[in-house]
This record gives structure tokens, C-alpha cells and sequence, in this order.
């Protein structure tokens, strides 16, 4: 994940990304890799720059509502905007050790 954080909420904003879950994975979006920068700019802007593990994800409204509404929860941000993107496109590579564990890939 690319970080660029001038508001020094980076953190914070993390602890609550890895709350959140694909429903069909029993990983959060951090360790699977899906969140691909998070960015925060004066007045309180919190921008997450995701992924989902495939463009037709059933659920995919419902893991970006669930990202904007806890990051916006974080304390200091004032508006959290989410980017969804599939370039680069998200592959097993992408996931953390932990999740590899998790899921059997190790």
C-alpha cells in the first residue's frame, strides 16, 4: 500500500480498513492486498484508492460503502472518498503472508 499521509491519520485509518472483510473471504481488504494507497490532505480529506478480487465482485457497493463509512468515522477526517480501480489488476501476489497463511496458500 502507498502512503501518503500529511494529516498523519495513516494509522487510524488502517485499523479500520482491516475491519472490513470481502463476505466470501475470511481475510480483511489490507491483507488481501485490495487497498492500494491511502492518501489524507489538509481540511480533513481521507482518500482510499482500492481494488476488488474480480470486476464483478456481487458485493462490491456494499465493501466500498462499508470503506467509506468507517473511514470517515476515523477521528480528524471530515471527508473520506473512495477510488475504486482495477489497474493494476489484483492477484494472489498482492496478499500478505498473513493472509496467505490464512487462507491455505502457504
Amino acid at each position: 500500500m502507498i502512503v501518503n499521509d500529511s494529516l498523519n491519520l495513516a494509522p487510524a485509518i488502517t485499523e479500520v480498513l482491516e475491519t472490513v472483510f470481502d463476505p466470501e473471504i475470511p481475510v480483511n481488504i489490507v491483507e488481501l492486498g485490495l487497498v492500494y494507497e491511502l492518501i489524507t490532505k489538509e481540511g480533513g480529506i481521507a482518500k482510499v484508492v482500492m481494488t476488488l478480487t474480480a470486476p464483478g465482485c456481487p458485493v462490491a457497493g456494499d465493501i466500498i460503502d462499508e470503506v467509506q463509512r468507517k473511514v470517515a468515522d476515523v477521528e480528524g477526517v471530515k471527508q473520506a472518498l473512495v477510488e475504486l480501480t482495477f489497474d493494476p489488476p489484483w492477484d494472489k501476489s498482492m496478499m500478505s503472508d498473513v493472509a496467505r497463511l490464512e487462507l491455505g496458500f502457504m
